[in-house]
């Protein structure tokens, strides 16, 4: 079977990360077209923005995109290209595999440590809606606020405060707690723990729990928790290997999929997924470390295993176990991998990104 994937070649060290990643997937012999298209600050100094009509026309006729880091500028500059991909494309379901592979350095080495996060994309603080501080509108919502029959009041004025809405909804808690209840059925996982802070946010995180809870009686055969977020935390670095399938609101996804990264030794073996019911988008979730640009230098391997998520996605399951274990392989012998795989990070006997992915591809073809 052929199929046709939009590859987004991303800014900083993503245009060397792509590369990388398509020639690992194609070593897999999985007939792929690639329509490469690009975005970030690169390609916005000639087109106005950092998100060509093209390359989202591009992901919704594929429906399925591998995309390189972007560069998010903090505070200012343009918005998070990877959250207008998902508010766009409706991908709700962020999924981020935290996987100890042998060969990377980490503190939890010698447990098996294997979550998957499955974390709410499109809800929550990153829905985006905020109110500048020293803004009218700003200053009038505050005082709408303060005069609700309600002991819940800002104390501070609008000259001074910025102020975020938090919402979430049922539908929206439903399908993703679903995606992730289903996810552990298609995938032999035995537990789905629901991460929230219901005790101080009754009717946000409130509600996210209350609804978990339902949809999970639909899953007798999938054992269901929940924990607090800050205790989840603490529970994550005594006792990792104790978890399995972590479903999380949004905000609380992105910190704790940081966390589980680090726990397996770091953003550059995490990679990740995005889907929705009109397409999907795999990325690694690390950023573009622009400062390494055109050097040669970085670790493919997130970018690469997100290939690998893509084609579980696709149904090639024997082809993403092939791909997944070549580059298992790659980083236990220790040889052919880059510097920060290295046992001390100034190894002259580390290899570059390309070459890295060239003996990952080596190992397929044995």
């Amino acid at each position: 079977m052929s199929y046709e994937i939009t590859l987004i070649r991303g800014d900083g060290t993503g245009p060397e990360l792509a590369e990388a990643a398509r020639k690992c997937v194609d070593a897999t012999g999985v007939d792929i077209r690639w329509d490469v298209q690009e975005a970030g600050v690169d390609i916005m100094e000639t087109a106005g923005t950092p998100i060509p009509d093209s390359t989202l026309e591009s992901v919704r006729r594929t429906r399925c995109a591998l995309k390189a880091p972007i560069t998010t500028p903090v505070g200012t500059g343009f918005r998070s290209i990877n959250v207008y991909l998902r508010q766009e494309l409706g991908l709700f379901a962020c999924i981020r595999p935290c996987k100890q592979y042998k060969g990377v350095r980490s503190y939890f080495s010698d447990l098996p440590v294997d979550l998957v996060i499955v974390r709410e994309n499109t809800e929550d603080l990153y829905a985006g809606v905020e109110f500048e501080a020293g803004k009218p509108e700003t200053s009038e919502l505050i005082e709408f606020i303060n005069k609700l029959p309600s002991d819940r009041k800002i104390k501070t004025i609008g000259d001074e405060t910025g102020v975020s809405i938090k919402p979430m909804s049922h539908s929206g808690t439903e399908r993703i707690v679903r995606c992730a209840l289903e996810y552990a059925r298609d995938n032999g996982r035995k537990k789905v723990t629901a991460v929230h802070k219901a005790n101080i946010m009754k009717y946000s995180d409130g509600l996210f729990l209350a609804t978990a809870q339902r949809v999970a009686k639909d899953y007798p055969d999938i054992e269901f928790e929940e924990r607090i977020v800050d205790n989840m935390c603490m529970q994550l670095v005594q006792k990792p290997e104790l978890y399995d399938v972590l479903v999380l609101p949004n905000l609380y996804g992105d910190i704790v999929s940081d966390l589980g990264a680090g726990i397996v030794g770091g953003l550059g073996v995490a990679p990740g997924a995005n889907i929705g019911p009109e397409g999907a988008v795999f990325e690694a979730t690390h950023g573009s470390a622009p400062k390494y640009k055109g050097k040669n230098k970085v670790n493919p391997t997130a970018l690469i295993l997100s290939g690998m998520l893509m084609l579980q996605h696709l149904g090639e399951r024997e082809a993403a176990d092939r791909l997944e274990k070549a580059v298992a392989n790659v980083i236990e012998e220790g040889q052919n991998v880059t510097y920060d795989l290295k046992p001390h990070r100034d190894d002259p006997t580390a290899v570059g990104t390309q070459q890295m992915a060239d003996a990952i591809c080596e190992r397929l073809r044995q």
